[in-house]
C-alpha cells in the first residue's frame, strides 16, 4: 500500500468529465480517477475548507461516525476492473465496507483519514510526470486554487 495525497479536482477535456489527481506521498506516480460531478464538487468543497449551508451527503455521513463515536483509519484504494476502481472504508473495529473512490475520498479530506492505494492499482493505473512536465503540475495546482464548485455543472 502507498500512501496517496489530494492533488485536487479537475474536468478533463473534451469529454467535460471530472477526476480527481492523486499523488503518492513518497514517489512520482499520479493516480487519476474519473468521478461523478456531485462527487468532484464534494471533493473541491473539502479541499477549499467550504462549509456548505446544508451538509452535503458526505458531512452527514462524517456527523454520524463522530455521533455513534467511530473512527475511519484508511481509505483503501483496493482495485481497478475494466476502468472501474473499487476502494474500502476501513474502520477503528477492522470493519471494512466497500464504497466508491469518490466518495471515500471526499470523506477523508472531511475526517483527516489517510488514503492508501495497492500497488498494483498504481502500476496500472499511474503515471509518472516527468520534469518537463512540473509546469503544468503547477499550473494545475493554481488550477485547482481558483476553480469553484459552481465551475461542476449538472449535466442534463
Amino acid at each position: 500500500m502507498k500512501h496517496m495525497e489530494v492533488v485536487g479536482v479537475r474536468v478533463e477535456m473534451p469529454s467535460n468529465q471530472p477526476i480527481v489527481l492523486l499523488k503518492e506521498a513518497e514517489g512520482d506516480r499520479y493516480l487519476p480517477i474519473w468521478i461523478g460531478g456531485v462527487e468532484a464538487t464534494a471533493i473541491a468543497l473539502a479541499q477549499q475548507g467550504v462549509a456548505p449551508a446544508r451538509p452535503l451527503t458526505h458531512d452527514l455521513f462524517r456527523d454520524v461516525l463522530d455521533a455513534l463515536e467511530a473512527g475511519l483509519e484508511a481509505v483503501r484504494i483496493t482495485g481497478l476492473s475494466d476502468g472501474i476502481f473499487y476502494a474500502e472504508l476501513v474502520f477503528d473495529n477492522g470493519v471494512e465496507v466497500s464504497a466508491r473512490p469518490s466518495d471515500s475520498i471526499a470523506l477523508a479530506l472531511r475526517t483527516g483519514t489517510p488514503i492508501y492505494a495497492h500497488e498494483d492499482v498504481i502500476e496500472e493505473a499511474g503515471m509518472p510526470i516527468p520534469d518537463e512536465q512540473e509546469d503544468q503540475v503547477e499550473a494545475f495546482r493554481e488550477f485547482l486554487d481558483n476553480i469553484s464548485p459552481e465551475d461542476f455543472g449538472r449535466r442534463t
